[in-house]
């Protein structure tokens, strides 16, 4: 069968054979498929879906079209264990997940990927930390890992080729919000880079590509069983993506809201109460914690004695980055020149259209419209009011950062343009929806 009759029995709604699939793997990972015939197929799929078993042989196709690492959790002394989430505006969680659950006595080796679509991505925040190498070579990886605790990285050359070169396709062909293509691109990278447990934020909400719970819980279950037939154990938490997730969005701010968390400053309720819920499930599902409140006493032990703010310090130094970075973020991260407060009417924020603020930092630069684009790293917004807050003249819905007046003046606009000012503030709405243990579960 030729890629083209590939294509058009996705199309036409067909399942598609795992020779099939083993043939798409390959040649993502070789070049051989050209660029459009991998965005055909991409939109085929986003159209008519994929069932769990052509999912399963898509994860396991991509997962192994590169070279696959491996931990021996004995010679580590702990448990290998990962989290990933599905993106959304202001998610900085992997910084602060990942030193905790090092702190408490586990492995993880987390791979990340850039930017898609409206949503930050994590190696985009890593590349605001001078000299972060964020693609070492695979035996570096294992070494931070082992001596860190964790190590943060994005896709190397090796490491599930046929999925790196997809998500690129995906994130500039609108086929990003694919079920079946978002579940198999986030557990090749997961089963490639050894991880023995996952644990996955799933977004819901306006910022989230499954805007609606019932697709949210849909995504998580797939996840759950596309994991479980490959042998990998794995939880979701479907959690709130209806508006920016902690005070700041952009790449630079970002990271300084994460350190100041780390090491005593603000901890934003909803980033904590994410943040260590995500913390506690990891804990628990690869057994450092027999339960969730032990889990999460001892997540926040790691936070409050400084613990995790040492391994997140340790992991920046061992991948290339300032040694002081934890105490001296300030002086390391970019900053824009011009700051400009988004003053609404009087009241209270009703409503965020988180999406659209997303959109809005990526045309301040913060993120990428095109593949090729550059980021300005020291764009973005902070000190963002939650949904609920009194807001007016004397508090800003945020400040926007921004390279010059008329981009800081276009976000501006774009900001109040996406938030509902009301008389009244809306009935609080919870951070975590739902915890998924496995297929069936909710």
């Amino acid at each position: 069968m030729s890629f083209k009759e590939i294509i058009a029995s996705k199309r036409d709604g067909h399942a598609l054979s795992t020779a099939a699939i083993d043939l798409f793997a390959r040649g993502l990972a070789d070049g051989s498929i050209p660029a459009e015939q991998v965005s055909a197929l991409a939109m085929a799929i986003l159209w008519r879906g994929m069932d769990v078993a052509e999912t399963g042989a898509l994860t396991r196709a991509m997962a192994h079209s590169g070279t696959a690492v491996a931990f021996d959790a004995n010679a580590l002394g702990g448990p290998v264990v990962d989290k990933h989430s599905t993106g959304g505006v202001g998610d900085k969680t992997s910084f602060l997940v990942a030193p905790i659950v090092a702190a408490c006595g586990g492995f993880v080796p987390m791979i990340s990927g850039r930017g898609l679509g409206h949503t930050g991505g994590t190696l985009d925040k890593l590349d605001a930390i001078p000299g972060y190498a964020s693609a070492p070579d695979l035996a570096r990886f294992k070494t931070v890992v082992a001596q860190v605790g964790c190590a943060i990285i994005g896709q190397t050359a090796d490491l599930a080729p046929a999925d790196r070169r997809l998500y690129a396709i995906r994130d500039v062909t609108g086929t990003v919000e694919s079920i079946p293509l978002i579940t198999a691109s986030i557990l090749s990278k997961k089963i490639a880079s050894g991880t023995q447990a996952l644990v996955m934020d799933v977004k819901t909400g306006s910022g989230a590509f499954m805007p609606t719970l019932e697709r949210a819980s849909e995504l998580a279950r797939t996840i759950i069983g596309t994991a479980a037939s490959a042998g990998l154990p794995a939880r979701a938490l479907v959690t709130d993506m209806g508006q920016v997730l902690g005070s700041t969005a952009g790449n630079a701010l970002e990271i300084a809201e994460c350190v100041a968390y780390l090491t005593g400053g603000v901890r934003e309720a909803r980033l904590d109460a994410v943040t260590l819920a995500l913390a506690a499930e990891m804990l628990v599902l690869c057994g450092l914690a027999p339960d969730r409140a032990t889990a999460t006493a001892r997540a926040d032990a790691a936070i409050r004695s400084g613990a995790a703010a040492e391994r997140f310090g340790r992991m920046i130094a061992a991948m290339g980055g300032p040694g002081d970075f934890v105490e001296r973020a300030d002086t390391y991260l970019a900053r824009a020149p011009v700051v400009v407060p988004v003053i609404p009417e009087r009241g209270f924020l009703a409503r965020v259209d988180a999406r659209a603020l997303g959109t809005a930092l990526v045309a301040l630069g913060g993120g990428r419209a095109r593949a090729e684009d550059r980021l300005d790293l020291s764009v973005g917004f902070s000190e963002v009011a939650e949904i609920g807050a009194a807001v007016g003249p004397d508090r800003p819905l945020m400040l926007v950062h921004a390279a010059s007046r008329d981009a800081a003046d276009r976000a501006v606009a774009a900001v109040l343009a996406a938030c509902t000012i009301a008389d009244a503030a809306p009935a609080p709405t919870p951070v975590v929806h739902a915890m998924l243990a496995d297929a069936g579960a909710a």
